[in-house]
């Protein structure tokens, strides 16, 4: 019983980043073709899937159209959101021009205008929870769910108080206005592929 006490009391004194970092090490390497992710502490791993990816590619292409190749979209990077052991590569992130890393060579959430994440069987219930709590409470303007199963998307806008003021459902094939939004461009849902 001891020993649990002191572990405990360890893991207490080590900063969410470190317990974040210690974890993604002790992970490493990932296997190919697989997505890491820690949602509230909780590993996840799961494959990537040809739906998947082609909904990504359309995405970040719109945003390279609109932006430029300079534009600064990730996907599968890994960034710490707020909450409780939250490192989360999203499927693609939007920064803003002027993003800086922090000391940890980390993309910080503060920068992130925009996230879209592509429906996974497995996970779900981290998007449409979770994830979506954590991206509300740091307040990143515009989230995007794309559910290639249900062949929906849901758009969540106007942050506040750890929640989105706003969602939108849009069926695939009709165009998702983010002209209100920092990301300022209308998305073509027409060419997304179904699951």
């Amino acid at each position: 019983m001891t020993v649990v006490e002191t572990d405990r009391i360890e893991m207490a004194d080590i900063s969410s980043e470190q317990a974040l970092d210690d974890m993604f090490e002790a992970l490493e390497p990932v296997p190919e073709g697989l997505k890491v992710e820690i949602v509230e502490g909780t590993v996840y791993m799961s494959p990537q899937r040809d739906t998947h990816w082609e909904i990504i590619r359309r995405i970040v292409r719109a945003l390279e159209d609109e932006f430029g190749m300079g534009v600064k979209a990730l996907s599968d990077v890994r960034i710490d959101f707020p909450g409780r052991l939250n490192g989360f590569a999203p499927d693609v992130a939007l920064l803003s021009t002027d993003a800086t890393k922090d000391d940890s060579a980390h993309w910080r959430h503060q920068d992130v205008e925009f996230v879209a994440e592509v429906i996974s069987k497995g996970t779900a219930a981290n998007d449409y929870g979770p994830k979506k709590a954590a991206y509300a409470a740091a307040e990143v303007p515009a989230y995007l769910v794309v559910d290639p199963y249900v062949r929906r998307c849901l758009l969540y806008t106007q942050p506040k108080d750890g929640d989105y003021a706003t969602e939108t459902k849009i069926p695939f094939g009709d165009e998702i206005d983010l002209t209100g939004t920092v990301v300022g461009l209308v998305l073509d849902t027409s060419e997304f592929p179904r699951d």
